[in-house]
């Protein structure tokens, strides 16, 4: 009788034991999420929005279709993105499929929507936020923009993606100085 209690004992912390390192890493993924969903700025609290799914995935092809460089891909993506009308959105931000329903969005519903279609591709880009703004930089190799002023991070040259300016270019003039960023944020 007491072998089989002791076995039961053991059974029961291991048991302890799986459940609370299975609630450990529920509760850090969780963490982990909420921090990157919602980022502490000065202005206030960014809402990160992004995300890829069959119908941001297919657009994001359909609008690069054709092209034979990064470039172009980008370009053409911005184009769409830039075209949807600028509305200010105060209430929380719009996902990117949202965004393409209502054909409106402020800066975050557009640079949700516009990064969110880069990852598709891929295009390695990132979030920088500013003062009550916020913009895209994305990385692109590509000797026509050589002489396009960029944001160099790492020894990379990434390039202003101005979601907000219709038919704005790939490497839109920075409107900030560079101390005014408080954030570059990776989706």
């Amino acid at each position: 009788m007491k072998h089989e209690n002791r076995s039961q004992l053991y059974l029961s912390i291991v048991m302890i034991g799986i459940f609370a390192v299975i609630f450990v890493y529920i509760l850090t993924k969780a963490i982990v999420t909420v921090k990157k969903e919602r980022i502490g700025t000065k202005d206030g609290i960014y809402v990160n929005r992004v995300t890829t799914n069959k119908e941001i995935n297919d657009m994001a092809k359909m609008l690069s279709k054709g092209c034979k460089s990064d470039l172009c891909k980008v370009q053409n993506i911005l184009d769409y993105v830039t075209n949807i009308p600028y509305k200010i959105n105060h209430f929380k931000a719009h996902s990117p499929q949202k965004t393409i329903q209502n054909n409106f969005g402020d800066c975050d519903d557009k640079s949700n929507l516009l990064i969110s279609m880069l990852h598709s591709i891929p295009i390695e880009s990132y979030f920088v936020l500013v003062p009550e703004h916020i913009f895209v930089i994305a990385r692109i190799d590509d000797k026509r923009l050589e002489k396009i002023p960029g944001l160099w991070i790492d020894n990379k040259k990434y390039y202003i993606l101005e979601s907000t300016a219709k038919n704005s270019p790939v490497g839109f003039p920075l409107g900030y100085p560079l101390s005014q960023i408080d954030t570059i944020i990776d989706p």
